[in-house]
């Protein structure tokens, strides 16, 4: 098991020229800057990077510019599911051949009624099997494809699966996989729960959050590995409003416009997805100005 798969990840926006072109300098600018602050690495081509909306080639231009952001002390994690054993196969190769320290692979879901566990197990195995570098599991049952314990704790004995990313709120599920051990590491991907999730045994995080507020995503894990309970509360109290703002409620759009809001880059999104709307950004930019008092009060 890697030492760095520990801590928070965030799993970075692409962003995209006025001409709807990867911008792969802008990118890579955004991660220079996070990888000023304690973040353990980041992971692009995830959901939050609308990977399912770029092309190989624009993955494979947005990897290698976000590699040569981040140090070798930290890691950068690849979101390489694909729809077939194939592709997926394909991705992670890659995704190595560029420098990606893991991969994170996604279960297949356009076929999600014949995706058994039988189905999962081969998948995965195959993926496992191939690639070049550690895999991660990617649990996101808002696709309508959930990997049971079963179907994880099968896959945890291969060497090559490292552990997995849970984004759910489900903490029963989230600690029935850290429970697993011998090494399978769980980051959970569920803002609002990772407090609990941290004490629960998660390795961490990748949560979209951390792309805004990255040291206060950092704290709230550091306060939770440390058993410091009634500070962690505090803490995941504060950043929940902003957390849910920027993901399960305004998704990629909010996120990005968090970001232009701080000063990095953000943009719009790549249709069919739709830029923020004006309520929207009400309620974000009131959400960063009520974070920001809470923590001014705190520090005081």
């Amino acid at each position: 098991m890697d030492a760095r798969l520990r801590g928070i990840f965030p799993p970075i926006p692409t962003v995209f020229t006025s001409s709807g072109d990867v911008d792969t300098r802008r990118t890579a600018s955004n991660v220079t800057r996070w990888m000023t602050t304690a973040l353990s690495g980041v992971l692009a081509l995830g959901s939050n990077g609308e990977a399912t909306s770029l092309d190989e080639n624009e993955s494979d231009r947005i990897l290698a510019a976000v590699r040569d952001e981040v140090p070798r002390t930290k890691l950068l994690i690849a979101g390489t599911g694909r729809e077939s054993t194939r592709a997926a196969i394909d991705a992670c190769r890659r995704a190595g051949a560029l420098g990606a320290d893991l991969a994170l692979v996604r279960p297949p879901s356009y076929f999600k009624t014949q995706m058994t566990n039988d189905a999962l197990v081969s998948h995965f195995r195959q993926v496992a099997d191939a690639s070049p570098i550690p895999v991660l599991l990617y649990n996101l049952p808002a696709t309508g494809v959930t990997l049971t314990l079963p179907v994880v704790s099968t896959l945890a004995e291969h060497p090559n699966v490292a552990g997995m990313k849970e984004t759910s709120p489900e903490l029963e599920r989230l600690g029935q996989f850290t429970a697993i051990g011998g090494g399978f590491q769980v980051l959970s991907g569920w803002a609002p729960v990772i407090y609990p999730a941290v004490s629960l045994g998660a390795a961490g995080g990748i949560l979209a959050i951390a792309n805004v507020l990255p040291d206060e995503c950092v704290a709230l894990y550091r306060l939770a590995s440390d058993g410091r309970h009634a500070e962690a509360l505090q803490l995941q109290r504060t950043l929940t409003p902003l957390a849910r703002l920027v993901s399960s409620v305004h998704g990629i759009a909010g996120l990005k416009y968090a970001l232009d809001q701080i000063g990095y880059a953000g943009g719009e999104p790549r249709s069919p997805l739709m830029p923020v709307s004006d309520r929207a950004r009400d309620e974000i930019a009131q959400a960063l100005q009520l974070f920001r008092s809470a923590s001014h009060v705190a520090a005081d």
